[in-house]
Parts: C-alpha cells; sequence; structure tokens
C-alpha cells in the first residue's frame, strides 16, 4: 500500500499520549504539533486510527501543503489540486478552516476562497458543479493556516472521533470521552484491570468515565458504535478493507467481554444524571459489567472486594472563592471514603481547582496538567495508603508558617543582608524619591524570597521550592525570615504580607487569592497609585518597570498613547500625568480594568480621553480598527509570557507570537512613532526578521534599576520603530 501523511488533532495537553498510540495502531509518528501529532503510515493505518483512537478529535489525510500568504495565492493552490479524485462534479463538500494571517483574517474568508476553489476546478460548462454541505457533506475538506503555508487534507473522521456514539444525552457539565480516555490511561487503568483492579467513580455524571473504563479494559474499539466516517462515501475508500478492520474488532469485544472481570460502580446526587448514565451505558451494552444508583459523595462506601483498584472521578468546579469553600466538604468525604474504605488502591482526582485537593488528606505522587475544554485543569494521582495521609486543609485556608528562628546562625546571615541592603538601597531610594522598591531578591540560596517595600508596609514572596528541597526544612526557613524581617525593617507582623510564587494560568492569574479589600496609594514619579498587597496574587505594580513608566511620562507629552496587555493602567497613568493627549488602554481582565479605571480617577484622568477596552489584545490587534483606534504616537506592549484564559480564542505564547503581535502593534502607530516592547521571559529570543523589518534597539540595560541589578533578566525591553528607509 502506498504512504500518506496524516494530522491527526487532539485535545491541548494529549500530546504525546496520542502519539504513543498511534504508534501502537501501527502508524510512524513524525512530529508532535500544538493539539495534535503527525504522522505516517498506509490507508489501514488511518481507517485503524478511525475506528480505534481513544484519544484523537479527528483523521486528517495530508493532500498538500500550498501558499497561504493572500487569498488569492490560496485560491490560485486549491484550484491546482486533483479535487476530481476525492469528489465527484454532482458532489456534496464541507471546508472546515483554522487559522488566520494577516491576509487571511478570519476563517470564514478562508473558507469562501477555498470552497471557490474546488467548485471552479470542478464545474463542467453546463454548470454542474459540486455543492456544498455542512451537514451531511460527500467528503469534508480540513484547511490549517500558519503564517505563510495552508495544509489541505481531507477529514476521514466525518464528526469527531470523541463522539463515539453511545452519549445522545449529557448530564451537568459533561466529561468529553477522549479526555476520559486520557485520564483513564494516565491514572494506570489499563495496568489496575489487567490485575483484576475494579473501578468506582463516586461523582459519575452522564457515567463517561466508567463507560470508557469499560470499554478500554474489554478491548472495545471506541469507533465501533458508529455509522457514519468522513471516508464513507469518498471515492478512495477501502470498503472491503474497512469491513475486515470492523470485524477483527468485533471479535475482540468479544473476547474481551468474556474474559474481563473488573466491575464498575458509579454513584452520582443526581436521580436525573443517573438515569442519563443508565441510558448511556445500555447504548454501549454494559448494563450487566457497569452498576450506577443515587448517592451522595459524602454517603462513599466503596463496595468492591478487590484488593486493588481505581477511583478516579471529575468533581464539580468553582470559579469563586466562596463557591470554592462550599465545594470543601466534597473533597473531604472524598479524601475521608477513600482513606477508610479503599486503602491500598490507587485514586484519582481530574479537577480545575487542584487546592481543593489538600482537603483529602493524601499526598499526590503526580500531577498533569490539562485543559478542560478551554479551562485549564489537572489530574492528580494518589496511592492511598497510610504512608501518603496529610494534614486536611481547607479551601482559602494557608498553610499557616509561625515566625520562629530555628537556626541561629542562618537566621544571622539574613539579619546582616538585610541591613546591608537597607543601607545602600533605602538610601537611593530616598534620594530619587522612590517609595516602592525591592529590597532583596534571593540573594542568598538559604532564603528563596523576594522582599519588596510599599512605603511602611513589606510584600515578601516565596518562590516555591523544587521538589528536591524538603518541604518541611523549606517552611522552617521562611520561619526565620518572618522573624527577621520586622526586626530589621522596623514593622509591626501586621504589615508584612507574604505569599507563594508559583506560575499561574487561566483565570487564576486574575482571581483574588483572598477578600481584604486592603487597597491603599503609593506615589511614583508624581503619579498616585492603588496597590494591594494581600488579595491578589501580584500587587498592582510591577516594580522592575518604574524606569519604563518613568522613560513613557518624559516621553508623553502632546502624544497619543496606547497601554496593550495594559493591567492596572500604571503606565496609562504615567502618560496621562505626563501630558498626554489621548490614551487607549486594553486588557482581558474587567477586575484589571476596573483597577485601572479607579488609578485613572485617582490622578484627576477620567475623562473621554481615556479610554479603557476590555478585549483579548490578540483579538483587538487583528481587528479592523475603529476611530481613534490606531495612530499612536506611543505604544507600551508588556504581555505575559503564557496566557490560557478562558475568555481567550485561543492560546498566548509571547516565543511563539510575538512576531505577530510585535507587527500588528506597529500597524497601529503613527509615523515616527514608537512601541516599547517588552516580556519577563528569561529565555525570550526576539525574531531575527523583526530586525530586518524594523528598527529595534535593545534598551534593556537602561530599564534596569539598581534595586534590580542583581537580577538583570527580569525583564527584557525594545524599543521599535519603523525603519528609515521604509
Amino acid at each position: 500500500m502506498s504512504q500518506h501523511d496524516y494530522f491527526l488533532s487532539c485535545p491541548k495537553g494529549l500530546e504525546y499520549l496520542l502519539a504513543d498510540e498511534m504508534v501502537s495502531l501501527g502508524m510512524t509518528v513524525t512530529r508532535n504539533a500544538p493539539a495534535g501529532v503527525w504522522g505516517r503510515g498506509d490507508l489501514e493505518a488511518g481507517y485503524r486510527a478511525c475506528l480505534w483512537s481513544r484519544l484523537a478529535n479527528r483523521v486528517i489525510l495530508h493532500l498538500a501543503t500550498v501558499d497561504g500568504q493572500s487569498g488569492d495565492a490560496l485560491y490560485d493552490a486549491v484550484t491546482a489540486m486533483p479535487w476530481e479524485d476525492h469528489l465527484d462534479v454532482s458532489g456534496r463538500f464541507r471546508v472546515a478552516f483554522v487559522g488566520r494571517n494577516d491576509a487571511i483574517r478570519n476563517s470564514q474568508y478562508g473558507v469562501q476562497r477555498v470552497k471557490d476553489a474546488i467548485v471552479d476546478r470542478l464545474r463542467k460548462p453546463s454548470g454542474i458543479r459540486p455543492a456544498v454541505d455542512t451537514q451531511d457533506p460527500d467528503i469534508g475538506v480540513s484547511v490549517r493556516l500558519h503564517r505563510g503555508e495552508a495544509q489541505i487534507g481531507l477529514d476521514l473522521s466525518g464528526e469527531s472521533l470523541h463522539k463515539r456514539g453511545y452519549r445522545t444525552e449529557k448530564g451537568a457539565a459533561p466529561l468529553r470521552e477522549n479526555l476520559a480516555a486520557a485520564l483513564l490511561l494516565r491514572a494506570g487503568w489499563p495496568e489496575v484491570a489487567a490485575g483484576g483492579g475494579d473501578f468506582t467513580d463516586p461523582m459519575c455524571g452522564s457515567g463517561t468515565l466508567l463507560i470508557e473504563a469499560a470499554m478500554m479494559a474489554c478491548d472495545m474499539a471506541p469507533g465501533l458504535q458508529r455509522s457514519q466516517y468522513g471516508f464513507s462515501r469518498w471515492p478512495g475508500h477501502d470498503n472491503r478493507l474497512w469491513q475486515q478492520l470492523v470485524d477483527d474488532a468485533r471479535e475482540r469485544a468479544q473476547i474481551g467481554q468474556r474474559t474481563q472481570r473488573s466491575k464498575y460502580r458509579g454513584y452520582d446526587q443526581n436521580p436525573k444524571v443517573i438515569a442519563t448514565a443508565w441510558r448511556n451505558i445500555q447504548r454501549m451494552g454494559l448494563e450487566d459489567r457497569i452498576h450506577v444508583e443515587k448517592r451522595d459523595v459524602v454517603e462513599f462506601r466503596n463496595e468492591s472486594q478487590a484488593s486493588r483498584g481505581l477511583i478516579l472521578t471529575n468533581p464539580p468546579y468553582g470559579e469563586r472563592l466562596s463557591e470554592k469553600k462550599a465545594l470543601g466538604p466534597v473533597y473531604e468525604a472524598l479524601g475521608q471514603g477513600a482513606r477508610e474504605q479503599a486503602q491500598g488502591w490507587r485514586l484519582g482526582v481530574f479537577t480545575g481547582v487542584p487546592e481543593l485537593c489538600h482537603g483529602l488528606g493524601l499526598r499526590s505522587y503526580k500531577q498533569y496538567k490539562l485543559f478542560n475544554g478551554q479551562l485549564p485543569a489537572q489530574l492528580l494521582l494518589f496511592e492511598v495508603s497510610p504512608d501518603n495521609e496529610a494534614r486536611v486543609r481547607r479551601p482559602g485556608e494557608a498553610e499557616t508558617v509561625q515566625p520562629r528562628i530555628a537556626n541561629q546562625e542562618r537566621a544571622d546571615m539574613l539579619r546582616n543582608r538585610l541591613r546591608k541592603n537597607r543601607k545602600q538601597l533605602g538610601s537611593w531610594a530616598r534620594k530619587q524619591g522612590i517609595e516602592c522598591y525591592r529590597l532583596y531578591d534571593a540573594d542568598m540560596p538559604e532564603f528563596a524570597l523576594a522582599i519588596d517595600c510599599y512605603g511602611d508596609r513589606v510584600h515578601v514572596q516565596e518562590y516555591a521550592p523544587p521538589k528536591s528541597v524538603d518541604a518541611r526544612a523549606a517552611r522552617e526557613r521562611l520561619g526565620e525570615a518572618l522573624a527577621v524581617i520586622p526586626e530589621v525593617l522596623d514593622i509591626e507582623p501586621e504589615a508584612l504580607v507574604c505569599k507563594q510564587r508559583q506560575r499561574q494560568a487561566g483565570t487564576a492569574q486574575y482571581e483574588k487569592q483572598s477578600a481584604s479589600g486592603d487597597f491603599f496609594s503609593v506615589h511614583e514619579a508624581g503619579c498616585a497609585l492603588r496597590v494591594n498587597l494581600r488579595d491578589y496574587l501580584d500587587t498592582g505594580l510591577f516594580l522592575d518597570h518604574r524606569p519604563v513608566r518613568q522613560w513613557i511620562q518624559q516621553q508623553a507629552v502632546g502624544k497619543r498613547f496606547l497601554n496593550l496587555f495594559c493591567y492596572t493602567g500604571a503606565a496609562t497613568v504615567h502618560a496621562g500625568v505626563g501630558g498626554a493627549s489621548e490614551t487607549v488602554s486594553v486588557d482581558m481582565s474587567k477586575t484589571y480594568l476596573n483597577w485601572a479605571r479607579e488609578n485613572l480617577a485617582l490622578n484627576g484622568l477620567e475623562d473621554r480621553h481615556h479610554r479603557l477596552i476590555q478585549a483579548d489584545c490578540l483579538q483587538w490587534l487583528q481587528s479592523t480598527p475603529r476611530q481613534g483606534e490606531s495612530g499612536f504616537d506611543l505604544i507600551f506592549m508588556d504581555p505575559p509570557t503564557f496566557s490560557n484564559s478562558a475568555r481567550m480564542e485561543g492560546v498566548l505564547d509571547v516565543q511563539r507570537d510575538h512576531g505577530l503581535l510585535i507587527r500588528q502593534a506597529m500597524a497601529r502607530l503613527a509615523p515616527g512613532g514608537v512601541l516599547v516592547f517588552s516580556n519577563n521571559f528569561r529565555r525570550f529570543r526576539l525574531e531575527a526578521e523583526l530586525e530586518a523589518e524594523f528598527d529595534v534597539r535593545d534598551v534593556t540595560a537602561r530599564t534596569i534599576d539598581k534595586d534590580f541589578a542583581r537580577n538583570p533578566r527580569i525583564h527584557r525591553c525594545w524599543e521599535i520603530r519603523e525603519a528609515q528607509n521604509s
């Protein structure tokens, strides 16, 4: 058989699992891609992927990679392809288009150009031509546009492969079938089932985890129930080969169901959802193997007699702090039931609020970062045994560390360093009129802290220790720091706020850590700015950007200023106080835009000349500018390193996306204007092509003040202008 290239798409985070699965199905994996895998194999390998993949969304038979730099180039390239090999002149087809670039800015336009090309290629002089049918096409055409290239393929799947055919109705917040299969694989269910273990889901919803677990253990092909695929009416379809694969799959399923002995139990507090789960189980023919019943998790009992097994569940999520606290008893009941009745078993919890797992009273031995749709989530795995038990911690309850000196010599080292820094940096800050500055930044490896002074208050961030550092030792050192800092800085202990700094994703980067409402004002170069040391991950003011803000203030007089990813609007305030004629600030977070509004009002800048726009900056830059949304003299852009918030259409990766961001921002500049681009990704490399297109100057050294001199990689900063010869 001839060999083909395939692209198999999957949910984000499952790429490596899918690659392993493709190898097991006879396909050679050539490379991984975001949310997918490229592979090579014959037609049988493609069919096997459609029938047997538990993880893929779609199987795309790659036809060609063509020029996609413009709509006309794409049309010409698609017209040149031999569509008569794939579609009858009177047939029906559908086009799915993903991606955009500077010329093809939305998927509808891309679909239209590809559709026109295929129709014009096949149109007969008599007027007979293929028709577009989005509901029941003969073939599905897939187009994936990345920068200047378009990958054209045939969708062999038809409907997404996660639709197995058993779930025609849903419980609340259903888990997709291929994500459920991934959770089972990550939790080691095939090995547990092979050893005779049982499976339990105490919050089973519509039964997806139960059904996928049984199908996996019984060697049932996930695509066996489907009657229609994307290749069913494709001229290249080999029906004889396909039927051989289907017959083999049916035989394997019969053998698996005869020999597999695991038992499956599911519970849920909602009787309507249990009824839905039971109908799903019946559609899959597993009613003699899976038992479900109405039961609240607080009444959880492990009724299995097996010495080993897997409890795997997807509890409800809570977005707000109050909702998380309400869910605390659910996790506590689950943990108590597992500890009391499932010793020797494995527990897996898939959740969008992993901090709630502190209520389980168990130490997790493995965590996997995944996505449930657009929501970031984690799968946490636990071995249920006395050795792994931990103190139950409730939502919002910080792990209390008391100020206490355990090692006097070590504490003296920190005390001396803080006194030295305070003498040098404090004197410098007073002379410069700087009220907020960094006093200490992990100067000593024993104390991995950042200590920032905000007037007469102190903000301490403990960098999360690596797994190689004993947690008890880290808490002991933090306790020593909390005892020493108020003494050296001559403040009351209540004026010190301590947090642990970790990478945040999605809504966590905007979410309140507590709800004290303790805002107060600080001053910087004649600007008043509101900060909050307690309630959020960050304080509202990035201290390392102080020189950048002051430069903007000095340059802003009479100019139109744009602040992208504006956060709390501190740079906008500096521009306004510096005399900017107009400012526009864009951010996705309503929380931070409200904060920016308060900062502007605090400085008398709340008139119509200072606009705030809530939008995803990527989408806003790609959109057609409205009146007043271009022709800026000065633009400041400081994007996050990575963002996958549910409010975003896609995922922002500053290393991957900065070229597009910069080019689109430059398109909003007035002649003679300047873009100030900054980011704090330590391994960041500026795209070389940008330096050929624009006048690019690295001004990082000028933007690092004395208090950050020990950490000059805290950020990178460039001034970018139009090239002189353009």
